[in-house]
Formats: structure tokens, C-alpha cells, sequence
């Protein structure tokens, strides 16, 4: 049983849906291939009799012959999909939210993100059990009034802790934004800075996650409040929650604030952060005075820098590494910004805030001053860090640091995959549940892509195909499990046995 497109007089298999060997078996793969047809489609007439060309067997099958007889498909499913998805909720302990409705909407998020009305399609259409809308909305509710968060959060903790790569000893952190498509603003709901240069209303969504990029903590402020002022509460609720304290901390250089690390080591939180390489002529002095611009590749330099004033100054720790790849990289970004600069001395380009540029009056130049200062510290990347060297090498301070990718990809996965924004409700009750569902669906998919090492996209794109069929034969329900090979196999060979015994 094939599903053959013809186009341009060129006939190309689609799909091989299988090979049948009795009257019973053809029915389940016809009824197969027509679920798998666009609206539009026609079937080929095979003159298979009026029985089979409905999707059931011939009531004059012989039993002897292996068939059965008045064989009638009465449903399919992808049960292989939602075991594997539901598995997953389980082994990561989520089953001790006690909802059924919020688990469905979870696990719809993962399959096809959407609303939560258009979500009871996707259920309908993978052939589960679906709930009634209300129950849904009501779950919503449920989610904030009994903290589901809070038990999602401990479990991921629990499964990072209990994971060879998930290091409590050290987590990662970051901050993006998602926006509404509304024009209007309230207390939460607001315009901000956005590096993606949208003037919709927006939160800023903080997330942390351990150096796997397993998702530990969200949450959500105010569209308009500055990156800075997220990561203490974050933590602060981290701290909270879990009771921790020895901690490595790992953030980006936005995060880089003197009341920010303050506020750190006060908690008992030691930190990476990324440094702004603007100071590294003062922390390296002594370097450029001895050796000029020389450097070698992957060298390691460490010097000290007093942060903050009066009461609040504090010495920190900064280590400089200088990588040639990165310095080929940011010359080829000193001189496209040399060359915008120059067009804007000759008056080709318009001023738009760019770099290098001298303007003295009416008259604009290149500022080459500021051009060679820029060349003298290509190369260089620097981090702060209150870790004393005999707990932490600089090398290891870097290592920790780059790790901070595996927050970006969640972020991505959560945009993209999971579909986090645009958010469309409107009550803080609801946009908090709404990230709640996406915190609990980033869990999974980020564990399950661990597990088989294949993307989410791909595992439901896959898993999705294998369909359970339901027979009616004779007044009797027969289950039809589907042939799992190729890359299904594959991934569920990498995955535990679904309800496997301790899980």
C-alpha cells in the first residue's frame, strides 16, 4: 500500500504505508493511507469490492485462511507518540501535579503548539481521550491557585540532581522577551527595550537552567524592567524554594552590575559573569607594557578590579582569555564599522549611532584613535568572578561561562519549537499559567532530546506517523500496534521502556 503523487507526469511515491497479506490486514492500511491524504486527495480504484474500498474486510474471508472476518477499522492513534510523551512527564516526575487537563495541554504544546481551544484538535486528531473545554479553562486556574510551578520545579531540580551532566553545583542564567499582539499596555504588559527591535507590549522572562540547559527556574516580570533587576529575584526565589546556597551563578554581561554581584556573594552565591572589554587596558597594563599586542592563541591572563564605590566597592577577580578565531572575528567587525564610518565622513551614509565616528562641529571623520584601541583588544574576551583561584582555574572559570549557550538554545526551543510567543492572553493569572505549561513542555522536550539526540520537531514528526489501530471484528476490539522501524526504532531504542518498573 503506497500514497503516489503525480506531477508533471512524473509519478513519486510519497509514503509506503505497508504490505498486507490478509483481507483484514489491507482494510487497517487503507484506512491508514486515507487518514494520511490532503483534503482533495482521491484514492485509486483497485476494484477491491465494495467491503474493502470502505476500509473493511470481506465477510466471505475464510478464517482458515489467517484472515477475519467483517473486519471494521473504528479508530487509530498515535499511542506511540503519547506514550513516549507521557512517559517522559512521569519519569520527570510532573504526575505529582495530579491533573490530567494539564498534562493534556502540556503534551498537546509539545506535539503542535497552539491555543488551548485549538489544542483539543490536535488530542482529537492523535486519538486520545479528550476533556471538555471547561475543563481545561479550569485548569488554568487550578495551575496558579495550587502552585504547579512550584512542583514543577522541584521535580526538574530533583532530575537535574540526580542527572552525571546536572551539577547543581553550578546553573546558568539569562533573560529574553516575549510580546503581545495588542497595541495596548498595562502593569505587566509593557514596552521595553527589545533585541529584536519590536515596539509591542512585552515581558521579560528569566530562566534558569543547569549547565545541560534542563530548565530549573522561570519567571516572568514587567515588559519595561531592566535585565539587571531580574536575576536577584530569581534567584532569591531559587534560593527560596530549594534552599541552597553554595552556588556558581553564570550570567551574561548584561547582568554585569556592581549591586548585582553585591547582592550575589551577600547570598552566599558565588559568580561568573561575562566583563566588558573596554577595561582591559587598565587590568592588563602590565601585559601591553611588556609585550605590546602579542599574544598567544588560547593564553590566559588574570587581574583584579575594583567594582563599585565608597561603601559598596569590592575587589573582583577578572580573567582575559585571547583566542585567534575570535580575533579574526571581531576584525572583521572593526573594519565593516570602519567602512560605515568612512561613508559617513564622505557624506554616502547617514549617521545612525555608529561607531568610530568624529563628529567636531559640522565636520565628521573617522576617529582612528578609537579605531586602533578597538584592533589592540580583538581577541580578547574577559570574566568576573568572586571564585578564588585555588577553587576554580581560569580555565574552568571560561568553561563554566561558555556553557551559557545551552540557555540561549532553550530560549530558542521555547520560541520556536514550543511556539511561547505571541502570548495572547491578557490577565496576569493567565499569561503566568500560560508560561507555566511552556516551562513544564520545555522540560520534556529538552529531556527527551537528551535522551535520543535527535530534536523534538523530529521525534514528534516521526513518532506522530506510527498509528494504533482499533478492529472491530465481529463485535470484539482487536488492537493493531504499528511496525516501528528506521528512525522510530531508533529513537525509542535510546529512550527506557515506556512504563518500565521504577519509573
Amino acid at each position: 500500500m503506497q500514497i503516489v503523487e503525480k506531477r508533471g507526469g512524473v509519478r513519486r511515491i510519497v509514503e509506503h504505508i505497508g504490505s498486507a497479506h490478509t483481507d483484514a490486514e489491507l482494510a487497517v492500511l487503507m484506512q491508514a493511507a486515507r487518514e494520511r491524504l490532503h483534503e482533495g486527495q482521491q484514492v485509486l480504484d483497485l476494484d477491491l469490492g465494495p467491503d474493502l474500498d470502505a476500509g473493511r474486510a470481506s465477510p466471505d474471508t475464510s478464517s482458515s485462511s489467517g484472515s477475519l472476518a467483517g473486519a471494521v477499522v473504528v479508530g487509530t492513534a498515535s499511542q506511540v507518540l503519547w506514550d513516549v510523551l507521557s512517559d517522559a512527564y512521569m519519569r520527570l516526575g510532573f504526575d505529582a501535579v495530579g491533573d490530567e487537563a494539564f498534562k493534556s495541554l502540556v503534551l498537546a504544546r509539545i506535539i503542535q503548539p497552539t491555543s488551548k481551544l485549538a489544542a483539543i484538535g490536535v488530542l482529537e486528531e492523535i486519538g486520545v481521550p479528550v476533556l471538555h473545554r471547561n475543563t481545561f479553562t479550569a485548569a488554568l486556574k487550578r495551575c496558579l491557585g495550587r502552585d504547579y510551578r512550584n512542583i514543577l520545579a522541584q521535580a526538574c531540580v530533583a532530575h537535574s540532581a540526580g542527572t552525571a551532566v546536572g551539577r547543581l553545583s553550578l546553573v546558568l542564567y539569562d533573560c529574553t522577551t516575549l510580546y503581545f499582539e495588542t497595541d495596548e499596555e498595562d502593569t505587566l504588559r509593557r514596552v521595553g527595550m527589545s533585541k529584536e527591535r519590536r515596539v509591542d507590549p512585552q515581558i521579560q522572562v528569566g530562566l534558569l537552567v543547569d549547565p545541560a540547559g534542563f530548565p530549573l527556574e522561570v519567571h516572568c516580570f514587567e515588559g519595561n524592567k531592566a535585565e539587571t533587576h531580574t536575576l536577584i529575584p530569581v534567584l532569591e526565589a531559587f534560593q527560596a524554594r530549594h534552599g541552597v546556597t553554595d552556588m556558581v551563578v553564570v550570567a551574561d554581561a548584561g547582568m554585569l552590575s556592581a549591586a548585582n554581584l553585591n547582592a550575589l556573594e551577600d547570598a552566599g552565591f558565588s559568580f561568573i559573569v561575562g566583563s566588558r572589554i573596554s577595561k582591559a587596558p587598565y587590568d592588563l597594563a602590565e601585559h601591553f607594557e611588556r609585550h605590546g599586542d602579542y599574544f598567544t592563541d588560547g593564553q590566559i591572563l588574570e587581574s583584579a578590579r575594583v567594582m563599585g564605590t565608597g561603601k559598596d566597592a569590592r575587589q573582583r577577580r577578572v580573567v582575559y582569555q585571547w583566542s585567534f578565531k575570535r580575533q579574526k572575528r571581531d576584525n572583521r567587525a572593526i573594519n565593516k564599522m570602519v567602512e560605515r564610518a568612512e561613508k559617513i565622513a564622505d557624506g554616502t551614509r547617514r549617521p545612525k549611532k555608529d561607531r568610530f565616528v568624529r563628529i567636531d562641529g559640522a565636520q565628521r571623520g573617522v576617529d582612528w584613535d578609537l579605531v586602533e584601541r578597538a584592533r589592540q583588544l580583538a581577541g580578547l574576551k574577559g570574566y568576573v568572578s568572586n571564585i578564588n583561584p585555588s577553587t576554580m582555574s581560569g580555565q574552568a572559570v571560561i568553561s563554566a561561562y561558555h556553557d551559557l549557550w545551552q540557555v540561549e538554545r532553550s530560549f530558542r526551543m521555547a520560541k520556536s519549537d514550543l511556539r511561547a510567543r505571541p502570548i495572547f492572553h491578557h490577565q496576569r493569572d493567565s499569561i503566568e499559567a500560560h508560561l507555566t505549561i511552556v516551562f513544564a513542555a520545555l522540560a520534556i522536550s529538552r529531556h527527551l532530546q537528551d535522551a535520543t539526540g535527535v530534536s523534538i520537531k523530529k521525534l514528534v514528526r516521526t513518532l506522530r506517523l506510527l498509528r494504533t489501530v482499533q478492529i472491530n471484528v465481529g463485535g470484539h476490539i482487536i488492537t493493531a500496534a504499528p511496525q516501528i522501524t528506521g528512525d522510530a526504532r531508533d529513537i525509542l531504542d535510546r529512550l527506557p521502556p515506556i512504563n518500565a518498573p521504577g519509573h
